[in-house]
């Protein structure tokens, strides 16, 4: 149930950020967004597969 949650708050936040991209409140790129933060979106994967183990 608790990684329902946290993809679905996921899926949300992402939907959110195209959104306001789309009505040009932000300027931003999902190829330099992805460039910059893939390092820590491993870090968050890995992190999930490590607790929902135990």
């Amino acid at each position: 149930m608790k990684s329902n949650v946290i993809g679905a708050l996921v899926l949300v936040v992402i939907g959110t950020l195209f959104l306001l991209n789309n009505l040009g409140y932000t300027d931003m790129s999902l190829g330099k967004m992805l460039m910059t933060w893939w390092p820590a979106i491993l870090i968050v994967v890995g992190l999930g597969m490590l607790f929902k183990r135990g």
